[in-house]
């Protein structure tokens, strides 16, 4: 995966910027497929089998003296699906929300962040997940302030706020072999520090940054 990194850009900045591309056709499967395990069974692009139930997730942007930092959460490793793995905050659609109530509320759960500091920007890409049967939704959001945490123990290990600048930065993009169900596959990943952010997150993340970094 190539990445261009963007000049670094002030929360208001970017704000004013993501508003813009976010508006625009967007990236789609061609930048998800950039940091996709290789083969990834099950996943079949611009597809989703109508059986799959939909859930949001929230790309939360915010502020640490003057840079712009995103939430990610670890999984508690008692989880029945995902355990121990790193991956945005958000969960399963419940009736009558849309997919921006859905991720407000699931980070809220999650993370305790107040709805009502996150301003909604708009949407990245559905991907569907084949191991769990989901539709994810991303969606893009920014706080004007370091949000204030109170964690889901049952759910959330602990919380990650790298840099939009590590993310951007080419270097942390990674690529090794690993082998599940007697198959090696590549796996693509960003790494930051002693974490490693593969696959649905990774998909997601390939997208925003394909947009972060999206000149004009």
């Amino acid at each position: 995966m190539v990445q261009e990194k963007t000049v670094e850009m002030t929360l208001p900045v970017l704000e004013s910027h993501l508003r813009s591309v976010l508006a625009e056709p967007l990236p789609g499967v061609e930048a998800q497929r950039r940091m996709a395990p290789t083969p990834r069974p099950g996943w079949r692009p611009d597809h989703s089998p109508d059986q799959s139930r939909h859930a949001a997730g929230l790309v939360l942007l915010f502020p640490i003296e003057d840079r712009v930092h995103f939430l990610l959460t670890v999984r508690s490793s008692h989880l029945p699906n995902h355990a121990g793995q790193v991956s945005l905050p958000g969960g399963a659609v419940e009736a009558g929300e849309s997919f921006e109530q859905t991720a407000l509320r699931e980070t809220q759960e999650e993370t305790g962040v107040d709805p009502a500091h996150v301003r909604i920007l708009g949407r990245l890409t559905p991907l569907h997940i084949p191991v769990s049967g989901y539709l994810l939704h991303p969606v893009v959001g920014v706080s004007d302030r370091r949000p204030t945490y109170r964690l889901a123990d049952s759910e959330v290990e602990r919380l990650v706020e790298p840099s939009l600048d590590e993310l951007l930065e080419p270097a942390c993009v990674k690529c090794e072999s690993r082998q599940w169900d007697g198959v090696f596959r590549d796996v693509p990943y960003f790494a930051f520090d002693d974490l490693v952010v593969w696959g649905a997150t990774a998909m997601v993340l390939a997208e925003f940054v394909q947009l972060a970094s999206r000149q004009g």
